[in-house]
């Protein structure tokens, strides 16, 4: 006689009242204001995904209430609540599709952004409907399967036995085949990031000429292994004659150099082979020496040292070590260490080379970094860079969340100076720029040693907030800041998940919000630490009328 299994466990033909319950619940959750703008079929297939995550959610809970032996409505009572729940439900998602296009036009108009038409709540819905239909599938489908392993087991060994250990197996095999397949595509991801990002080797193109480029004849550089990013960062930017041309005075031919990760196998031996390349161009001879951390990838963002070395008279010298070929988000969760020990070992290297030249004979001392490279530049800019015999200034640019160094710095700032813009002290050492603002303003002068963040409100990279699952953020507690909504409100676990999915958006919006950051708004704060020689309010105006008209790579966003 064969066993037979709890009825229960069979009844998987129907919706299930509590799953679509919790899925539309969720799906309204996903539609409410966010830091970033998104176009409809991102915000449909979200919607398909958190239909089919409550949906899956609200079967768990049935399924355990079942098994409970909890009491349950039956007959013409579960009807009329089923019906009166999924009637309210449907109101909510759509007062929720309303509102959510009533946000995205507000969030879309502050950005300088094309406008919506009503036609996306279209389209919205057909996606979230498609998208959980193919998840509903193949849960379906597992669950097919999970029935065909415990029907096969049920032969052998009692029902409830057959039930737990069929749910192991089935568990033990999609978690194998997951596992394998997002692991080869993250292989291969990467893989092709590495070779798309920085065409190593045979496929570099011909080296420069010039002995007064890096990687060029005479130079400790190898081209091949200097990799894309260096490649693009050291060939391009003005030259002597555009600067100039700008200028109205002399111009010196800008010095840049950069070492890449496949150019020496340690963050000390990259370190090294930086300052002597250094060395060998007459880079500490130059009035302005920047000492840069790259992006994840490598990438040098123009737009930060092309207006730099124009406001300078091209009498600047840059420097960079790569440390990772990933993105940003992949090398801070796999190559957190890699960053920090590099950006350490150059900034330590070139410092300590620097101390040892006569104060009057050496050039201004600074340090940069954008997103991830800000993090690991405050890194390694520690209390002894600031203390002995210090550097001159820092500027960095959409500081990740969790950098402790500007972690310490909002947390001081002064009573009643908001969140995103805050004021430290006087603001003689540390000042804040965002759009338009070039962290001019300050209760008293400059000290010797000048830091700037440059950060947007919009920017959830830098104002997304791990506690914010049950605790609203700062800044949500205040006046809302340039570019974003005012439609944006807190919802404990909400807020979260918001935030979390802004940050992979954080880029998809126009330059001057999210983490998009704009040529022309770097402008500003460079002239206020760097101060350059001789330069007027009406040069820093035409500087920037030449980056909004499209003036070069480093004035128009790639």
């Amino acid at each position: 006689m064969q066993p037979t299994l709890p009825a229960s466990t069979d009844r998987v033909s129907r919706l299930s009242l509590p799953g679509l319950a919790l899925g539309l619940l969720f799906v309204a959750a996903s539609l409410t204001p966010s830091l970033i703008p998104r176009g409809p079929v991102m915000q449909g297939v979200l919607g398909g995904v958190v239909l089919a995550l409550g949906y899956l959610g609200g079967r768990i809970v049935e399924g355990l209430w079942s098994l409970a032996e909890m009491p349950v409505l039956r007959g013409r009572a579960r009807r009329i609540f089923a019906l009166a729940l999924l009637a309210a439900l449907v109101a909510l998602l759509a007062a929720a599709l309303i509102y959510s296009h009533l946000w995205q036009e507000d969030l879309r108009a502050r950005m300088g952004m094309e406008p919506v038409s009503e036609a996306r709540i279209v389209t919205i819905l057909a996606l979230t409907l498609a998208v959980f239909a193919v998840l509903y599938g193949i849960g379906r489908a597992i669950l097919a399967f999970y029935r065909l392993v415990r029907r096969s087991l049920a032969r052998v060994m009692p029902a409830r036995r057959a039930d737990v250990l069929g749910g192991l197996l089935v568990l033990v095999v999609l978690i194998v085949v997951t596992r394998d397949g997002i692991l080869d595509r993250v292989l291969s991801g990467l893989d092709t990031s590495f070779e798309a990002a920085q065409n190593l080797f045979d496929t570099a193109p011909p080296a420069p000429t010039d002995p007064r480029k890096a990687g060029g004849p005479g130079s400790l550089i190898d081209w091949q292994r200097m990799g894309q990013p260096g490649r693009d960062f050291v060939m391009t930017g003005p030259d002597a004659e555009t600067i100039a041309a700008f200028t109205g005075r002399p111009a010196l031919q800008p010095i840049r150099v950069y070492v890449g990760r496949a150019n020496a196998e340690t963050p000390e031996a990259r370190a090294d082979l930086a300052l002597a390349e250094l060395i060998r161009l007459d880079a500490f001879r130059r009035k302005v020496l920047v000492v840069v951390s790259p992006t994840g990838t490598g990438w040098m963002d123009p737009g930060a040292f092309d207006p730099l070395d124009i406001m300078h008279g091209g009498d600047v010298a840059t420097v960079s070590v790569q440390y990772s070929y990933l993105n940003s988000p992949l090398a801070l969760i796999f190559e957190t260490e890699t960053g920090l020990d590099q950006a350490g070992a150059t900034l330590a290297r070139i410092h300590d080379y620097w101390k040892t030249l006569p104060r009057d004979a050496r050039p201004r001392l600074y340090v940069h970094g954008l997103s991830l490279g800000a993090w690991s530049s405050m890194h390694a800019t520690n209390l002894f860079r600031l203390i002995d015999d210090p550097i001159d200034g820092a500027f960095w640019v959409g500081p990740p969340f969790p950098s402790d160094f500007w972690n310490r710095v909002q947390r001081s700032r002064n009573p009643g100076s908001p969140w995103v813009r805050p004021q430290i002290g006087t603001g003689n050492f540390i000042r804040y720029a965002g759009r338009g603002e070039d962290g001019s303003s300050g209760a008293s002068d400059w000290g010797d040693m000048r830091i700037m963040f440059l950060q947007y409100p919009s920017d959830p990279i830098v104002f997304y907030d791990p506690l914010s699952v049950w605790k609203r953020p700062v800044w949500m507690q205040e006046a809302p800041g340039d570019g974003v909504s005012p439609y944006l409100r807190f919802m404990p676990v909400v807020t979260q998940f918001q935030l979390a999915l802004d940050m992979a958006l954080s880029t998809s919006v126009p330059g001057g919000y999210g983490h998009a950051y704009h040529a022309p708004d770097y402008i500003g704060p460079w002239v206020q630490v760097t101060r350059p020689e001789g330069w007027t309010a009406d040069d820093t105006t035409r500087l920037i009328a030449l980056c909004d008209s499209g003036f070069g790579k480093g004035c128009a966003r790639p």
